[in-house]
């Protein structure tokens, strides 16, 4: 077995002393956080992001700048744009929970799931992420998001990481129509223990040592299965849905892989939406 702390593909091609994950978009080198400079898609390097500014100031002199290619530079800057999605829309979601709960609480029960739903409103299987059932339980989602959504989208890139935040998120949903169809669930935890369980591959994947991570992932599923009142199957299916996604990052690295990567993705997907069809049929 190789040494993954000799592979000098891990490490930053400016700073050697420095592991990483994720390559520039451009030219597929990898670069450090200190490297990185986020871009419409994933991160460039600074001789790309050199090379990208010169081509534009000649372009700004030729034909000037659109308003359009303004504002798109200005949102390709924003730091961490997709984890900061999630949360404003998880948090625009609650507020109305709260706003229309004297009213008999439509919002969640529009968006919640239960395995009943899929044969006619699948999207619940997704929806439900963005629902909460009290205030502890959305600080706490928002809270764990926050943290490890920053990190994993630094490493993997803003579109890796909502695909791995929506894949965690179905298998969640997959677990709980397989293994409790009656049970109406809702909040993100699927899709957050799924960060947990990406989170662990790559950083094994880098050679780091993600013990003390594991040992976390499985006080707080222990918990969920000793606590009433979660649904720990969310839990177990998020985790394999994280690791199924990390794994697919770490075996598509290469940029040139790109096409394979999307391809396992959109079959992790289909396997997903499959098993909640089965366990729909199977039960209904």
């Amino acid at each position: 077995m190789s040494d993954p702390s000799q592979n000098r593909a891990n490490y930053c091609y400016r700073h050697p002393d420095r592991q990483s994950f994720i390559l520039c978009q451009r030219c597929g080198r990898t670069i450090c956080t200190e490297c990185q400079t986020p871009a419409a898609v994933g991160v460039h390097c600074p001789e790309c992001v050199r090379e990208q500014r010169a081509q534009f100031r000649e372009t700004r002199r030729t034909v000037g700048p659109s308003g359009f290619t303004v504002a798109r530079r200005r949102f390709s800057m924003v730091d961490q744009k997709a984890t900061a999605v999630l949360i404003a829309v998880s948090v625009v979601i609650w507020v109305l929970q709260l706003v229309t709960r004297p009213f008999g609480d439509p919002i969640t029960a529009a968006l919640q799931f239960n395995a009943a739903y899929i044969g006619t409103q699948p999207w619940r299987l997704l929806t439900s992420l963005f629902v909460h059932g009290s205030v502890l339980h959305i600080l706490f989602n928002m809270y764990t998001l926050f943290i490890f959504g920053r990190m994993l989208e630094q490493m993997v890139g803003a579109w890796r990481f909502l695909a791995l935040f929506f894949l965690s998120g179905l298998f969640g949903s997959v677990a709980v129509a397989v293994l409790a169809p009656g049970t109406s669930v809702i909040g993100a935890s699927g899709a957050i223990f799924g960060l947990f369980a990406a989170f662990f591959v790559l950083q094994r994947s880098l050679g780091g040592n993600a013990v003390q991570l594991l040992v976390i992932m499985g006080l707080n599923l222990v918990i969920g299965f000793i606590v009433p009142g979660i649904a720990w199957q969310a839990h177990v299916g998020g985790i394999v849905g994280g690791f199924l996604t990390g794994f697919v990052f770490t075996k598509t690295r290469n940029i040139r892989q790109r096409g394979l990567q999307i391809g396992l993705l959109i079959g992790e997907a289909v396997l997903g939406i499959a098993l909640a069809v089965g366990a729909y049929v199977y039960y209904f």
